[in-house]
């Protein structure tokens, strides 16, 4: 497949995108990813969360005998299944986006939290305390314990709207009640009813949706639209000026005309809700000027068009997960990783590695390649400079910037030349059942797919966000689409191994054998520059806890009634069962 390369960028033979199935995998690969460079995610996100009562970084285990089954170094798993009390990642994402939203609202909780920063300016505090977890103690991890944060500024508590497929409405629901705020989460079709239990557990109010996730999304938006318009209505007519209204009313034309996966002709009436928590004009401006504020607020972790704020405060969250990493693997001896596997629905997370691995320090010569490449965007992006993209590509626009080449094919699978100034190679794990980003990279545009049924259902998602899209398709290394009978097998090894992986954290586990054993292995090795030196590591991102799909696949059989072919996942670790 031919790409259309970035302003500035040469591209050769090599480094062109390889989007084929290679052997029996899904597979997309490019070379060139790891010369693409963005700005960092922003600290204060990182600094918040180690100030959160309970905060403690997840474990980073190792698994020699992965690595012995995969002919690589070393392998590690960073394991998620307690994060804040609750068994999955997602809880990073969402307490960044409340205390930013509350923020920008002014009604901090604890402290008078700045909109800018996400840091309290609280005399005597710690200086990250903010909407949630501040000096009075609760915190996000405090299970059922009292509330954190002061309300709306004592009138009528905030509704945060969101749709998820199982981990993110949790995650929203659980910090909206420790806020003293109220949850409304939208659940899609073929999420456990054990998660859908445990998010109701939580205070939230939940709406079962007879539909895939893209669905709930586009009811969920619906809702706040049209609260938001009732909510005007009511404010006009008493002579005041509705800020929810107004907003709400430019966040839907900016949802119109979405990716659909469920209609035919793939069209979207994705009616949606505005990208906004203060006065149109400013934030935190609105209770000074007379306007009404919104009181409910949709949060969802895929951006679309007009709507990439909140998303993109989410996704600065995740980032603190990747700080974790670089002291864990620096502890450990292990340095900068050769490979990470990153779980991906519609690619928030991932947007988040890329970021955080694509925004290292480069010498003096690449960053003047940086400034060139920026010199000339292209545009592809719909993110947009000082906005929470701000931290993306170099010039805001979606061209970013290439440097040298680091380690890529010229590499080899002998390791010779090693992790190079681009980083690792980021890795891609999508169900084939609901594989958008792979389907977006091969057709080198967003595409909105009609998603199966899948046991990993964090994961079933049909549209990728338009946040993240930019920056996977510039540099995302490499994706692959595993089989449920190779997600059902990650999941009990991982198991066997002690490390507590629901079906979406083992996929990273899948995905990593997929690339590197069987039929076509050893072309994709050599385009990952993957060698017996090398160093992996897995994102276990949720734990059994969070999704019980999981425990009802006792062998490799039962999610698709056929044997795991030969080749498509590799033979079991020494001492694990064969599947």
């Amino acid at each position: 497949m031919t790409e259309t390369p970035h302003a500035g960028t040469t591209l050769t033979s090599r480094d062109a995108p390889q989007a084929r199935p290679s052997g029996a995998v899904p597979w997309y690969a490019r070379p060139a990813a790891r010369r693409w460079r963005c700005r960092p995610a922003p600290d204060a996100a990182r600094a918040f969360h180690a100030a959160l009562p309970g905060y403690a970084p997840t474990p980073l285990v190792e698994l020699p005998e992965l690595a012995a089954e995969l002919g690589v170094g070393r392998v590690f798993v960073k394991d998620e299944s307690d994060r804040l009390g609750l068994p999955a990642f997602k809880a990073l994402g969402a307490s960044w986006a409340l205390h930013r939203i509350l923020a920008e609202r002014g009604t901090g909780g604890t402290g008078s939290a700045s909109a800018t920063s996400g840091t309290s300016s609280t005399s005597g505090t710690s200086g990250t305390g903010g909407a949630v977890g501040g000096p009075a103690g609760g915190g996000v991890g405090g299970g059922a314990g009292g509330g954190v944060g002061a309300g709306a500024g004592g009138g009528e508590p905030i509704t945060f709207v969101t749709a998820t497929d199982g981990n993110h409405g949790r995650a929203v629901a659980r910090i909206a009640r420790l806020l003293g705020q109220r949850a409304h989460v939208f659940v899609s079709r073929g999420v456990h009813p054990r998660a859908v239990d445990a998010i109701a557990a939580e205070g939230a109010r939940v709406t079962r949706v007879a539909g895939t996730y893209d669905r709930a999304v586009r009811e969920a938006a619906a809702a706040v639209e049209a609260a938001a318009v009732a909510a005007g209505a009511a404010a006009e007519a008493g002579g005041v000026r509705s800020a929810a209204g107004v907003g709400a009313a430019e966040g839907a034309a900016s949802f119109a005309g979405a990716p659909d996966a469920a209609s035919a002709a793939g069209a979207a009436d994705m009616a949606g809700a505005a990208d906004t928590v203060g006065a149109p004009d400013a934030p935190g401006a609105a209770g000074a000027a007379g306007a009404a504020l919104p009181t409910r607020i949709l949060v969802q972790d895929s951006g679309r068009p007009g709507y990439e704020r909140i998303p993109g405060w989410i996704v600065e969250g995740y980032s603190t997960l990747f700080a974790e990493l670089d002291a864990q693997l620096a502890a450990a001896g292990a340095g900068t990783p050769d490979l990470v596997a990153v779980p991906v629905g519609v690619g928030s997370l991932a947007q988040a590695a890329v970021t955080h691995y694509r925004s290292r320090p480069v010498a003096h010569d690449a960053q003047a390649a940086c400034e060139a490449s920026a010199a000339h965007p292209t545009p592809t992006s719909s993110v947009a400079p000082g906005g929470p993209g701000a931290y993306g590509p170099l010039d805001g626009s979606g061209a970013g910037a290439d440097v040298g080449r680091g380690a890529g094919p010229g590499g080899g699978p002998d390791g010779a030349e090693g992790v190079g100034p681009g980083g690792p190679v980021v890795l891609s794990v999508e169900p084939q059942a609901a594989a958008c980003v792979w389907e977006s990279l091969v057709r080198q545009e967003p595409a909105g797919i009609e998603t199966g049924d899948t046991a990993m259902a964090g994961l079933n998602c049909g549209t990728p966000s338009s946040l993240a899209w930019p920056v996977l398709r510039a540099g995302l290394d490499a994706a692959v689409a595993i089989s449920e009978a190779q997600g059902a097998r990650a999941v009990r090894d991982l198991g066997a191994l002690g490390v507590s992986a629901g079906p979406c954290g083992a996929a990273s586990l899948a995905g990593v054998r997929a690339a590197l054993t069987g039929e076509g292995a050893t072309d994709r090795r050599t385009t990952l520059a993957i060698g017996p030196t090398s160093t992996l590591v897995l994102l276990s991102t949720e734990g059994t806890a969070a999704n019980p799909h999981g425990e009802r696949q006792p062998d490799a059989t039962a999610a698709t009634g056929t044997a795991d072919p030969e080749g498509a996942g590799g033979s079991a670790a020494p001492g694990l069962p064969q599947s």
